[in-house]
Parts: structure tokens; C-alpha cells; sequence
């Protein structure tokens, strides 16, 4: 390669790895400050402060001497009248190595509203801004601390609601979902920076560089991510569960069962349940809200009619549907009706009451069927065992694979895969470098949307909207 393709080459590439890495410049000026614990009362509460004043403030109001990196027992004190508000143990991490990479302070007070309030209104008082939802975790973002697929899994941690879903979030904040995405994108940028040399300099002889193999590694990468996406977000989100049937099979019986607990009313008589109940249950690590519907049946009366529209919109809402049908007895009309209503879901029949003669012709149903007994147990561990493998598609996930738990991600990486498809085509057809390029620069974007490269302020706004204002 002569000197003038060797510097456009090199310009190239320090561009496009500056804009893939942040710098450890903070780049916010104020400073702000937050609750981080919970509203209510509890044994510690904690205010946070971040930013370049944030030793400042906290020494206006704590007499005490700040140590970096080690909890002081003190007081705070009102620096207009004296007043002491809490005895409080006060934490000063001196910046880059903090969570936000600026100077952080941490006061741990008593857990109640008014010790917290009066020690937020102080340093408000003191010249910080009461911080946006999230915005500890944007600052620690934007000041390259973390990526922004790290930043959204910091969420996750906080909302798991189970031991799986908790691995997973945790595996992702610690950049077991960013490393093959950042390798995937370093790839590529070689890949166009090479490319962009040749359409840049044609007059110069620039060595050969294959470019099938890396594009095809980078293809398999996304499409593994991929394939088990779907799986990871169910671990993440749930899934929506109605429990539907017609009068008196047991729904209300199979959720307690599933529950572990009488939290459904069951009698003899049917109708009991009037309105829709909802709970959460673990099943094998993935969190299903259960939602117990009232028998759809036609009815005039008014009450009736209300939970039976109220149940249409309980399976309207449902990512899953558990039909009940009670299979100690033949299939009635309002069964038939239910099997109509229900189409167009994704369904798995329970046939109950197991323990007694089954007299259900069940064959001619379209769907995946447990047989099991709400009253004796039978078939309980079949059925929760049939919901997960159902959901999950049959997908068993390694313990230490990169998994996809975000929508947002999984829309972006298979935008970037179909980019490197194109891609491929453009090279398999001899098309010019430069269909190629547009490709593998969209490609690029795409993989920048997940971890924070080529990200807008409109996401980053929707993004860190969802977190609580001391995060």
C-alpha cells in the first residue's frame, strides 16, 4: 500500500474506532443529587450525589472529614442554623472510579421519609439539581463506563423476577452480551475501512484482503444471538398467562395448584369467580402472570356478562393461553365456542380432573395437550414442565452463552444480519465496493443502536425514562 492509501486508511480506522469507544471526559458540568432507596420507611436510607461539586456540597453539610473510599460516621447538619438533621455514615468515592466516573457521595441516613427529604432539600439547597430518572446510569453511559445495552440491563437487575432472569441481567451488565457485538462491529469496520481505501485510492495498489470469511463469521455470530432471542426475552419479561374455560373445570382450583397457595376461591358451585385475578409464579425460572378468568359463557346476567367480557380481554391481552377443559365429561357447546375464540393464541390445554374417567373426545383439538388433576396434584409437575417447554419452544439456553433478553436488541441485530446478507449477495454478484459499503455502514448502525455507538437522543430518552430518579 503506498503512503497516501496507507494514511487515508489509518484516518479512516482512528475515526471510527474513536466514535466506538467514549472517553473518560465526564461530560456533564452540574451535579446532581437523588434518593436511591425505596419511599417508606426502612432501617438505612440513602441520598447519592454525582458530579464535580458533589465533595463540595457534601462538606458543607457533614462536619465530618470525607476519606475516599471509606465510610464516615457523622452527622449532617444544617449550615444555616446548626440544626442537626440524622446521624448518617457518609461514603466519598473520588472520580473515574466511580459508577458515573465523577465524584460520588453517598449518605446513608435512617430510612424514614423525612430524614431523606431534609437531607435532599440541604443539598439542593447547596447548589445540585435533583437528578432524572436514570440519569446516574446515563452519566456512567456517557462517560464510557459502561455500554448502553450495559446501561439497560442495570434495569434489569433491579425489575428480575426470578434467579434466571437475575443470571441473565447480571451476565449482561457484566458485557456478556456486548463483547461478541463489539467484536462482530470491530470486524466489520476493518472489513469497510479496507473497502472504503480502495474506492478511495484506485490508483494505488492496496494488498488483498479476503472479506467473505469475516462476513460470514459475523453473519453465524448474529444469527446464534438470534436464534435464541426469543427465549431470552421471555426469561426477562414473562409471559401473560390466561387461564380459560367455561364454568366449574377447575381454573381457579389450577391456580392455587400452580400457586402453592389458596389465593382463588373454589366452591362447588359454578361461577364463583367474577372478576379477573392476577399472579406472578416461577416456572422453572421463567415468570408467568397468571391471569384466572371467569367461565366464558353466554349469560343474561348483567354481572356474568361483565366477567365474561372482562375474561375476552384477559385472552385479548395474553401472550399464552391455558385452556381448561374438564375432561371427566364430554365437550360441551361453550367449549366448542372457546375453542373458536380461540384461534388465533397460542394455546395449551389442560385437561382436568384426571382422577376420574375421562369422557372427553380430545383427539380432534388443534393443539398441544397436559393431561392433570387441580384436586389430587396428578400431573402438576407435567403440566408447569409442558407450559416452559411450550413457551421456550424446546430451547435449552447454556448457562454461559450470550443471550438476547431485549426486544430492542433482537429488532437491531436482525436489521444488521439481513445488512450482511445484502451484503453478501453484492459480493457473490461482483456489484462495485460501494454496495457493499452502504451495506456494512448500515450494518454497523444497526449494531451501534444496542450498544450506544450510533444511539439518538430521542432513545436515550425512552430508554432511561423507565428507570426511578436515584439510578
Amino acid at each position: 500500500m503506498s503512503g497516501n492509501a496507507t494514511k487515508g486508511f489509518r484516518l479512516f480506522l482512528d475515526e471510527h474506532w474513536r466514535k466506538m469507544y467514549h472517553t473518560s471526559e465526564a461530560v456533564y458540568q452540574d451535579t446532581i443529587v437523588a434518593i436511591s432507596t425505596p419511599i417508606g420507611e426502612g432501617g438505612i436510607g440513602i441520598v447519592r450525589l454525582s458530579g464535580r461539586d458533589a465533595r463540595a456540597i457534601a462538606r458543607r453539610l457533614f462536619p465530618g472529614q470525607l476519606v475516599n473510599r471509606r465510610l464516615v460516621y457523622g452527622h449532617i447538619v444544617d449550615p444555616e442554623n446548626e440544626e442537626v438533621v440524622d446521624e448518617v455514615l457518609v461514603a466519598y468515592m473520588e472520580a473515574p472510579h466511580t459508577y458515573t466516573r465523577e465524584d460520588i457521595v453517598e449518605i446513608d441516613c435512617h430510612g424514614g421519609p423525612l430524614p431523606l427529604q431534609r437531607i435532599l432539600g440541604l443539598a439542593l439547597r447547596q447548589g445540585a439539581r435533583l437528578a432524572n430518572p436514570g440519569e446516574f446510569t446515563l452519566r456512567a453511559f456517557l462517560n464510557g463506563r459502561i455500554d448502553l445495552a450495559q446501561a439497560e440491563f442495570v434495569l434489569d437487575v433491579v425489575q428480575s423476577k426470578t434467579q434466571a432472569s437475575l443470571r441473565l441481567a447480571v451476565q449482561g451488565l457484566g458485557g456478556k452480551l456486548s463483547e461478541p457485538i463489539k467484536e462482530v462491529r470491530s470486524s466489520l469496520m476493518e472489513i469497510l475501512a479496507y473497502l472504503t481505501a480502495r474506492i478511495d485510492f484506485p490508483e494505488d495498489e492496496i494488498e488483498e484482503q479476503g472479506i467473505t470469511r469475516p462476513l460470514e463469521s459475523a453473519q453465524q455470530t448474529l444469527q446464534d444471538l438470534i436464534a435464541n432471542a426469543d427465549a431470552g426475552i421471555v426469561y426477562r419479561q414473562g409471559v401473560r398467562t390466561a387461564i380459560v374455560g367455561r364454568p366449574n373445570v377447575g381454573k381457579s382450583s389450577l391456580l392455587n395448584r400452580l400457586l402453592r397457595q389458596s389465593r382463588a376461591i373454589v366452591t362447588p358451585t359454578p361461577g364463583t369467580t367474577r372478576d379477573t385475578l392476577e399472579e406472578v409464579v416461577n416456572l422453572k425460572g421463567v415468570p408467568f402472570l397468571l391471569v384466572d378468568t371467569a367461565g366464558i359463557i353466554d349469560s343474561v346476567d348483567e354481572v356474568e356478562a361483565l366477567a365474561v367480557e372482562r375474561s375476552k380481554k384477559a385472552i385479548e391481552q395474553a401472550d399464552f393461553v391455558l385452556f381448561v377443559i374438564d375432561a371427566s365429561e364430554p365437550l360441551a357447546d361453550s367449549d366448542r365456542q372457546l375453542i373458536d375464540l380461540l384461534a388465533e393464541k397460542t394455546v395449551l390445554v389442560a385437561a382436568n380432573k384426571r382422577d376420574l374417567p375421562c369422557k372427553a373426545e380430545l383427539d380432534g383439538l388443534p393443539w398441544l395437550r397436559v393431561s392433570t388433576s387441580a384436586l389430587t396434584g396428578e400431573g402438576l409437575t407435567e403440566l408447569e414442565n409442558g407450559v416452559v417447554d411450550f413457551v421456550l419452544g424446546g430451547r435449552v439456553i447454556a448457562s454461559d452463552a450470550p443471550l438476547v433478553t431485549n426486544p430492542r436488541h433482537k429488532e437491531a441485530l436482525i436489521r444488521a444480519k439481513e445488512h450482511l446478507d445484502h451484503a453478501q449477495t453484492a459480493i457473490a454478484e461482483n456489484l462495485p465496493d460501494d454496495f457493499i459499503t452502504i451495506d456494512l455502514t448500515a450494518a454497523l448502525n444497526a449494531l451501534g443502536e444496542i450498544t450506544g455507538e450510533t444511539v439518538t437522543d430521542e432513545l436515550l430518552e425512552t430508554i432511561f425514562s423507565r428507570f426511578c430518579i436515584g439510578k
